[in-house]
């Protein structure tokens, strides 16, 4: 620990802890972690996490200041909630005490790999294990140390908010952001998910707001002339499948901008699920599960160190961070052209939706906004039919403004890029809603999404939906004629009209929500 790294600290308010460790490889870490008993080692070398009672973000524990900067920005909701200067202090002072009695791991890391909006993030956790996943998730960047530190994250997921109640909160742990500080607080809660998420959170408000960048939840890929493409999608969609393409390059999973020099990632690494994780399917995240990968709350199968990823006893929400190098197909560079193809992914167990539809920018920014996928229920006591899920932009948890202004920013973008084409893919369920018809073959969408890459879905006829007005193609290589138009399979014209009409009613009264003086007809 050098000078600086002491008084850096200590203009935090951290004075005197009991010993700083900055910038340990992924070795000393692992020491470290198995040392400390916070981790166990799996066979595959891989350390593996119990992330305690929170397996999960907590989106009701998240706040962000109301000051100046964000009082007339923000878009104040259940999911950013308002917090006063006065609480955020109170709750960084006991935050820094906490910090200042224990052992620290320190890390300087970049997000955001396009040079000219990189930002400089300094970590400060109690955990080994919370700085691997650190290193993993961030950008190294050696030089980043000789730039002023953008934003400061500090983690301290034992300490419990013992005065909660008085100070407003939900419960005893939180996530804060103060855009005046600049500081994230994560306290009393382990799992790991939310430093990474924090920051996202923090991008999806200076990039738009500073730099008229589109921040965005999607994956990207590139092919080997060059071309990229964009995956947006809520969880149980494809999205990860789908973007880790052997013929493609990945460039990330989670969080890109889009500015006018193009497309470039916000992290240096993966967070994967890893329920019922399978190496014939799956091969490039098993690949990448090894030596300073972070594994949490994984079950080893029975007297052994070998995970287990169809046990969900803990969670259904188990994960793996690794950095994107561990990934074969992941190509290292810092930015791409504008996507040529953007894919809204949309797992639609009502079986109405086409496979695949080609949409106007009008269209675009409807179905932007709306983000939507079905949840089957089935399997939950007395709930039998697919509940509609929307969440706007597909990532509403971690977007601080008006979903309009996304939007908008999307608008914009296509309109600066005329050849950039946007589909509409149903990943779920064709023949008839969740329980009678099927889901849709992987092998039909990778066929739909090649088409629709080498431009050659394009030259296809095309028919308009009748109900959605959605247009879509009528023959594709390699997928049944059938298939394409959503309604032959149902054997029932009637039942299927009535499905699809009542789904477009869902989309229109969760458009309306939308609908204020945001809103530009386009």
């Amino acid at each position: 620990m050098t000078l600086s790294k002491i008084k850096q600290l200590a203009t935090l308010g951290i004075h005197q802890p009991k010993e700083v460790f900055c910038q340990l490889d992924r070795t000393a870490l692992i020491a470290h972690a198995i040392q400390k008993g916070e981790a166990s080692l799996a066979e595959n070398g891989a350390l593996n996490i119990l992330t305690g009672k929170f397996t999960g973000r907590s989106p009701k524990d998240r706040y962000i200041v109301k000051d100046e900067i964000t009082e007339n920005r923000v878009f104040w909701n259940e999911v950013n909630q308002a917090i006063t200067q006065g609480t955020f202090n109170e709750l960084y002072d006991l935050t820094t005490e906490y910090l200042s009695a224990k052992e620290l791991y320190v890390r300087d890391c970049q997000v955001v790999s396009s040079e000219d909006l990189a930002k400089h993030i300094l970590v400060v956790s109690t955990k080994a294990t919370q700085d691997l996943f650190a290193a993993n998730m961030f950008i190294e960047n050696p030089d980043i140390e000789n730039r002023e530190v953008d934003w400061t994250v500090l983690v301290a997921s034992d300490l419990q908010i013992s005065n909660h109640q008085e100070l407003g909160l939900h419960a005893a742990n939180c996530v804060a952001i103060d855009f005046t500080r600049h500081v994230v607080l994560v306290i009393g809660t382990g799992y790991t998910g939310e430093i990474k998420k924090s920051i996202f959170s923090v991008l999806n408000f200076i990039l738009p707001v500073e730099d008229e960048v589109l921040s965005m939840h999607c994956s990207a890929n590139v092919g080997k002339d060059g071309d990229t493409a964009l995956f947006f999608g809520l969880s149980g969609t494809g999205k990860t499948t789908l973007s880790a393409d052997v013929n493609r390059y990945l460039v990330g999973d989670d969080e890109h901008g889009w500015s006018d020099r193009g497309v470039f990632n916000f992290e240096g690494g993966c967070y994967a699920k890893c329920l019922g994780l399978d190496p014939k399917h799956e091969p490039e995240i098993c690949g990448a599960i090894k030596s300073g990968s972070l594994l949490e709350n994984i079950k080893f199968y029975e007297g052994t160190t070998i995970p287990n990823f169809q046990d969900d006893s803990i969670t259904e929400n188990m994960r793996v961070s690794y950095p994107l190098s561990y990934i074969s197909s992941y190509r290292e560079v810092r930015l791409v052209d504008a996507p040529n193809n953007i894919f809204f992914l949309s797992a639609d167990a009502f079986g109405v939706l086409p496979p695949i539809s080609k949409l106007t920018v009008e269209q675009a920014m409807y179905y932007f906004i709306n983000g939507y996928t079905a949840k089957v229920a089935g399997t939950e006591m007395g709930v039998s039919k697919p509940t509609a899920t929307f969440s706007a932009c597909f990532g509403q948890a971690f977007m601080p403004l008006h979903p309009m202004e996304y939007a908008e920013l999307l608008r914009d973008r296509l309109k600066k890029n005329p050849d950039t084409k946007v589909w509409l893919v149903n990943t779920g369920w064709i023949g008839g809603p969740y329980g009678i018809g099927r889901r849709i073959k992987l092998s039909y969408t990778r066929s739909l999404i090649q088409a629709a890459l080498s431009g050659e879905l394009e030259e296809y006829p095309m028919e308009v939906h009748l109900i959605f007005g959605l247009k879509y193609p009528t023959f594709c290589q390699d997928v049944p004629q059938q298939v394409l138009g959503a309604k032959q399979l149902w054997n029932n014209d009637e039942a299927y009209d009535e499905q699809a009409k009542a789904l477009k009613s869902l989309f229109e009264n969760n458009f309306k929500k939308y609908q204020d003086t945001y809103f530009t007809t386009v």
